[in-house]
């Protein structure tokens, strides 16, 4: 039951009906029940996924309570300093151990299911080379939805038990709800326990404004999937399929290509997952803002899936930088470099490799995926080791940074990399992305750009081509409003009645008619719902 088919639609609005109807003191068990039934309808048996990864966090967060609430007993009476601080050493040292069990069991079901195939082959690839003759048997396991989602919400949350940032639940149906709220659960966007779970649990209004501002919100995000994303779609699937028969211009069309779809994908099914979250009330994080307009690859990620971005920094990059670890590399770096700009620099490089590979590593099983994370790492600090150089040149220059062409430079060059990042994402495997890479030196076939038919592979059409561009004007004309800090939605309550419904019925029609869809066609799976 993908979110862009008529079947989720449908559980939507009964969940709604339920909901509306349930008293108030129930509201939370509707979406609870609502969300295990829509998560076994999607995997099936695999619910027992879920379900051992809701219990394991919720007795290990109870257990760190627990020491908490012994300790607090035994030095009430204590008098002596020292001995106050054995005892909560103690504790802490037992609560390190539990919660490092609670990630290691929890991880160790997500590298099961997402990732022993792949480790199984590459053993095996090594017993070979070493002619070793022992054959691991190789384990395919139906991979339970929105598993690297859920999986990264469960670690969050025992870790903030453990630093003591949030208490642990008592209530198991909150923390299960927290894991398991369906339209989240698919792909995001990744939320905190203390900043989603009791707006789960709150009862909360079936009102007109939630369920028109939420149908707003799901309507661009169809917008952007089915008018944009799965049209063009075709022409990327045909290049990157078929790369060998292209070059030149026409692999970068591809390439941008799929750079579109995937933004207007991810983008599109996080409005209508925070979409159908506003029917009931209930505000989820933002995850995208604009990141084709970012200046810097540094900027692009912290505008682009901003929930797994803003987790890597709290539970890799800080707890790593805060490492014994990476304190002697800091006091190494600063001994051999002395004040010296590498002296800051190393200490941030072995942090953000950390994250870069963990990155790559979350998005798939394969090696390919392991190089797109260490492609971005390797611009990150190639940037920040060439930002000196970079500055004496703006100065001696006297570069205006502030001009629109520099701006628009900086976001054309941002792209290009993101482009091929992209690249490495959507390719078969490495060869496959280093080939085309290789073939856009070397053109050939260029008439099909002068005659226009390096504009209509796959099934694309003129008519597509004019839908997609009018199409990406929109978007693009969103986007820029949005940039400037103005809200499209104030804008529109702004308007009067009879426009704001014209504008609404513009996108349902536009949906309807230019929408990717019907007879022959398979509703298409968003990219990111595999993970």
């Amino acid at each position: 039951m993908v979110i862009n088919s008529l079947e989720f639609l449908l559980f939507v609005a009964v969940t709604v009906i339920a909901y509306k109807m349930i008293p108030k003191k129930a509201k939370w068990l509707v979406l609870l029940l609502a969300s295990y039934l829509f998560y076994f309808l999607n995997s099936t048996y695999m619910t027992i996924a879920i379900i051992m990864t809701t219990i394991s966090v919720y007795y290990i967060a109870l257990k760190m309570k627990q020491i908490n609430e012994r300790v607090t007993v035994e030095i009430k009476g204590v008098e002596n300093k020292e001995q106050k601080k054995k005892y909560k050493k103690q504790a802490k040292t037992k609560q390190k151990w539990i919660v490092t069990i609670g990630i290691l069991f929890n991880l160790g079901i997500l590298v099961i299911l997402k990732y022993s195939g792949f480790i199984g082959e590459n053993i095996n690839s090594l017993f070979h080379i070493l002619h070793i003759n022992i054959e691991l048997p190789i384990a395919k396991f139906i991979l339970p939805i929105g598993i690297s989602y859920y999986t990264l919400q469960a670690i969050s949350y025992i870790v903030d038990v453990y630093r003591g940032k949030i208490e642990a639940d008592k209530n198991l149906g909150r923390v299960a709800l927290f894991l398991v709220f369906f339209p989240q659960v698919v792909q995001g966007p990744i939320g905190r326990y203390n900043s989603l779970a009791n707006s789960l649990y709150e009862p909360h209004a079936i009102t007109y404004d939630n369920v028109t501002n939420g149908t707003q919100l799901m309507l661009w995000g169809y917008f952007k999937k089915m008018v944009i994303a799965d049209r063009i779609a075709m022409y990327a699937n045909e290049v990157f399929t078929n790369y060998t028969a292209y070059s030149g211009p026409i692999i970068i069309f591809g390439m941008m290509a799929y750079t579109i779809q995937i933004y207007a994908e991810f983008s599109g099914g996080i409005d209508i997952i925070r979409g159908v979250a506003e029917c009931f009330g209930i505000h989820l994080s933002e995850n995208f803002e604009r990141p084709f307009f970012s200046k810097s690859i540094d900027e692009f990620w912290r505008r682009w899936n901003i929930t797994l971005g803003t987790w890597l920094k709290d539970y890799v990059f800080y707890p790593v930088s805060l490492s014994k670890a990476s304190i002697k590399l800091t006091e190494s770096a600063r001994k051999i470099f002395k004040k010296s700009y590498l002296s800051k620099i190393i200490p941030i490089a072995f942090s953000l490799l950390c994250v870069w590979v963990s990155n790559g590593i979350w998005h798939g099983s394969g090696i390919k995926y392991l190089v797109y994370g260490l492609y971005y790492y390797t611009i990150m600090i190639l940037g920040k080791l060439i930002e000196p150089l970079g500055n004496k040149i703006i100065a001696i220059f006297k570069i205006n940074t502030k001009a629109w062409s520099y701006r628009f430079w900086q976001m054309l060059r941002t792209g290009g990399l993101v482009c091929i990042g992209m690249t490495i994402f959507r390719a078969e495997n490495l060869q496959t992305a280093f080939d085309m890479l290789k073939s856009i030196l070397h053109p050939h076939n260029l008439e099909r750009l002068f005659n226009g038919q390096a504009f209509l592979l796959g099934g694309i059409k003129g008519e597509d081509i004019v839908i997609l561009m009018v199409s990406m004007i929109v978007l693009l004309g969103v986007s820029v409003y949005q940039e400037k800090g103005k809200s499209v939605r104030n804008w529109l309550k702004e308007q009067n009645l009879i426009f704001r419904w014209f504008v609404f019925y513009m996108i349902i029609f536009a949906i309807i008619l230019f929408g990717v869809y019907g007879p022959g066609y398979h509703v298409q799976s968003f990219i990111y719902g595999q993970f």
